[in-house]
């Protein structure tokens, strides 16, 4: 690890004032990804803001929408009520995430911007462009088992790595962002960039920008929701597919739907062409299989994943019937 400065910053406005005058630094919430990187010397920050005293915690239930603070801790959330019961899927994906040490620890805003697990963006022996813009894709041509489908360029093929996103990416959910000249409403869908030529820019933030909150729309259709992720064991693993669904059925008919795959995208990967194609159709096996084949259509797989397309659609028509199933029942 390189030596860095260090510094707490009481409020948003000092977090962001500091961030601004040093180009090299970076903030720091629950650490739980940049600890780890500065450890391994992917990531060298000058100077690193320590942020957990700026009061960006709170869970807020306004009349049409959740508001979660960017430094909420993933735990909070998941336990949280309001959460539970208006946005299972969100709720589910955090409890499928890391371990329950790490979730006491990890901040909302800090799993949005947490960084890919490709085991060659972590290894500096390696080389990587989202490390060094022009050094090239190791995973191109090496293990790529565990990578992307969709999304993907020439110059990366890293999944990213978040669950939450997932959830979020199918609820039309919002980032809140302050910064050195103004404050922004991102939707989430651009929140994350694709890799293209430049696979080192991975949201839309600028420098000296902060997460302040996310806002999630309250609606039936999000109550309706579920997050189920295929992994290669049980607890604490990284998705090799995963799905977020909310799905509302009326008399046999989808009446509304959300789609989103986690594990194949190179950012969370909403599937509106999917989700459209089920609206005031028969909710059955066929229309679901239908719409699956419309969500893998695009996908390139490389030498050792090809057998994500088959899983994501065989999760996606689970998920669907799971969920259609229930509200039948109601």
């Amino acid at each position: 690890m390189n030596p860095f400065a260090y510094s707490r910053a009481a409020t948003m406005d000092a977090a962001i004032q500091t961030m601004e005058s040093r180009t090299g630094a970076a903030f720091l919430a629950g650490g739980t990804t940049l600890v780890d990187l500065m450890k391994l010397d992917v990531l060298a920050p000058e100077q690193v803001v320590d942020i957990n005293s700026v009061p960006l915690s709170e869970i807020s239930v306004g009349g049409d929408l959740v508001r979660i603070g960017a430094l909420a801790r993933m735990s909070d959330v998941a336990s949280h009520a309001e959460i539970q019961s208006r946005f299972p899927v969100i709720a589910q994906a955090l409890l499928a995430s890391a371990s329950p040490q790490i979730r006491n620890m990890a901040t909302i805003g800090g799993n949005l911007m947490q960084r890919t697990r490709c085991p060659y963006f972590r290894d500096t022996f390696w080389a990587c462009n989202k490390r060094h813009p022009g050094e090239g894709c190791s995973a191109l041509d090496g293990d790529n088992r565990m990578h992307a489908i969709l999304g993907t360029s020439e110059h990366c093929i890293a999944t990213h790595p978040s669950d939450l996103a997932v959830a979020l990416a199918a609820l039309d959910a919002t980032v809140q962002v302050e910064g050195p000249s103004s404050k922004r409403s991102i939707p989430f869908e651009e929140f994350h960039l694709l890799p293209e030529d430049t696979p080192d820019h991975e949201t839309a933030l600028e420098h000296g920008e902060l997460i302040v909150s996310v806002d999630v729309p309250i609606s039936t259709l999000a109550a309706r929701s579920r997050y189920l992720k295929v992994r290669d064991r049980a607890s604490y693993e990284f998705a090799l597919v995963s799905i977020a669904v909310a799905i509302l059925v009326e008399h046999g008919t989808v009446l509304d739907c959300r789609l989103a795959l986690g594990g194949v995208g190179t950012k969370p990967w909403s599937l509106p062409e999917a989700a459209q194609s089920l609206c005031l159709r028969k909710a059955d096996a066929v229309r679901f299989q239908a719409a699956a084949e419309i969500a893998l259509a695009g996908a390139k797989p490389t030498s050792q994943n090809a057998f994500k397309i088959e899983l994501a659609k065989r999760l996606i028509v689970r998920a669907l019937t799971d969920l259609a199933t229930e509200s039948a029942r109601e």
